[in-house]
């Protein structure tokens, strides 16, 4: 029997509630401090799943919109209106003009994830604490080492030995992690030509023009296909600029990597070159590599021309837990041999399910990483010599939240069973509506060719008629049922539909997908 667990002790168990004004769903942990759960036997999942139903609609109509904007503080009150006509403020008239992105399994929008119940409760505990995790500190505080181990479990999900990982920290997204690998692959291109020459060289030390010439090279180049957006940023972010980017993917699958342009480019000796892989390209779910030989290869021409290998993992990372199997083999295929990279990027906020904000960097030499983000001078951020590095000293940010124990809470309380089953139902619900765009005379599933097995949790589409396609987004998402991005391919609109939270249930919600869909075509 289902049995209700609080997690805090504040009061009466609230129900969900509909606004009577905007019929907009209201989320009671938004309106009551305490977190309630039931427990749900199945044989295929131990996630547990919240008393709430699931919101009738995704995101607020446009009244609800303008009647909670016009509510916002605009002016800082000579006399606060104090803590509870504040936090009825929030409730009553903020919440509902936001969107419900991460407790519905119905938003499809920019790969988002929700918050598993676990995490959605340590992350409660994380604002109650209000930890800074600078410095690791063992004989004051354990914060540190349930994020390191945090960190350790994720290898453990994902296949890879954290031994061999070093350097491991967390970020605010794949965005910051992006950030974090380019600056350590910038050291290591720098410092490994210098060695090479007989000559040391630093981008920590000496600044980046002075390093990069100190090796007689005029640059660093990253070499990539299909990049997102936020990789370019990443490169501008760490000094090397967005012209710095070189696509070498190949000419019939631009997200692939063609190894002979990768190994032409490499052999430039004017230039420094960081590897980066997409795993997977943002606007598909395709990936850049198709096996274990291919990344042996990248492995080689990187050894050999002194490259670091930084994969952009932000969802296509998960795919590592999948079982050997063939409905997902071509999906699997894409992530092999990503233990042969130098770094690897990921979003936890993501298909991972904790709430936002959490990315977390995985790299190999941990002295690198060191010697970028060190804070030198500084005697009272010194901690005693210990395994569990403080996270000051590897990351980008000196003060920062606990962003480590909703990942550790979900792990802990799912397992490697639980997070299988939710990556499968949530490539069944891609598979599914992919399928049924197929067999429509109405729509055009995207790229051209797509194979079924191809399909992990992305689905790219558009209408036939142009008049339609020119406003299929609003169409879609001005039903509020569910919401999908808008995009372009080959120049032309298309709707991103990307599946990323925990409670994703094909036969539920697969119609509701299908129903919305085909009313879009109706106009």
């Amino acid at each position: 029997m289902p049995h209700k667990r609080p997690h805090l002790n504040h009061g009466p168990i609230p129900t969900p509630r509909e606004d009577p004004i905007s019929n907009s769903f209201i989320h009671p942990i938004l309106i009551h401090p305490s977190l309630h759960l039931i427990h749900i036997s199945c044989p295929m999942t131990a996630m547990e799943y919240q008393t709430s139903p699931i919101p009738p609609y995704v995101h607020p109509d446009p009244s609800t919109i303008s009647t909670a904007r016009s509510a916002i503080h605009t002016a800082l009150p000579d006399t606060g209106i104090g803590a509870a006509a504040t936090s009825s403020h929030i409730s009553t008239e903020l919440c509902p003009g936001f969107e419900a992105s991460g407790a519905s399994p119905r938003y499809y929008g920019f790969v988002t994830g929700g918050a598993t119940p676990a995490a959605l409760a340590a992350d409660h505990v994380v604002s109650e604490y209000d930890q800074n995790l600078h410095t690791h500190l063992p004989d004051e505080r354990i914060g540190t080492d349930v994020e390191f181990h945090a960190l350790g479990m994720l290898c453990q999900l994902l296949g890879l030995r954290p031994g061999e990982w070093g350097h491991k920290v967390f970020t605010t997204g794949a965005t910051a992690a992006n950030i974090v690998g380019l600056a350590c692959a910038r050291e290591f291109v720098v410092a490994e030509t210098g060695r090479r020459l007989g000559r040391e060289s630093s981008v920590a030390s000496s600044g980046l023009i002075r390093a990069v010439l100190a090796t007689g090279r005029q640059g660093i180049q990253v070499l990539t296909s299909a990049p997102h957006s936020s990789l370019r940023k990443a490169c501008s972010v760490v000094g090397l600029g967005h012209e710095c980017v070189v696509d070498v993917g190949q000419a019939s699958a631009s997200h692939r990597m063609d190894l002979g342009l990768l190994e032409k480019h490499l052999a430039d000796e004017t230039m420094l070159s960081i590897i980066a892989i997409s795993c997977a390209e943002v606007q598909t779910g395709l990936f850049a590599t198709s096996g274990l030989d291919e990344m042996k290869k990248i492995r080689a021409l990187a050894d050999k021309a002194g490259a670091w290998v930084h994969v952009d993992a932000a969802f296509g990372l998960i795919a590592r837990i999948l079982p050997d199997t063939t409905e997902y083999a071509q999906v699997k295929k894409g992530v092999e041999g990503i233990e042969l990279a130098d770094s690897i990027a990921g979003d936890a906020h993501k298909l991972f399910n904790v709430p936002y904000d959490a990315g977390f960097l995985l790299s190999r030499p941990l002295q690198n990483a060191f010697q970028v983000f060190q804070n030198p001078g500084a005697p009272y951020l010194s901690a005693s010599v210990s395994a569990i590095p403080s996270p000051l000293n590897i990351g980008i940010e000196n003060s920062r939240r606990f962003r480590g124990l909703p990942v550790y809470a979900s792990l802990v309380a799912y397992g490697r069973t639980g997070y299988t089953d939710m990556l499968q139902r949530q490539i069944a619900l891609a598979r599914r509506v992919a399928e049924w765009i197929r067999g429509m005379e109405g729509y055009e599933l995207l790229p051209e060719g797509m194979a079924d097995g191809e399909v992990f949790v992305i689905v790219l589409f558009r209408a036939r008629d142009e008049v339609v396609n020119t406003d299929l987004k609003t169409r879609i998402n001005a039903q509020r049922r569910i919401y999908c991005s808008g995009t372009t391919w080959d120049g032309r609109p298309a709707v991103r539909l990307a599946v990323g939270n925990w409670m994703v249930d094909e036969k539920r919600d697969g119609p509701v997908v299908e129903e919305v869909l085909a009313r879009a075509l109706e106009g």
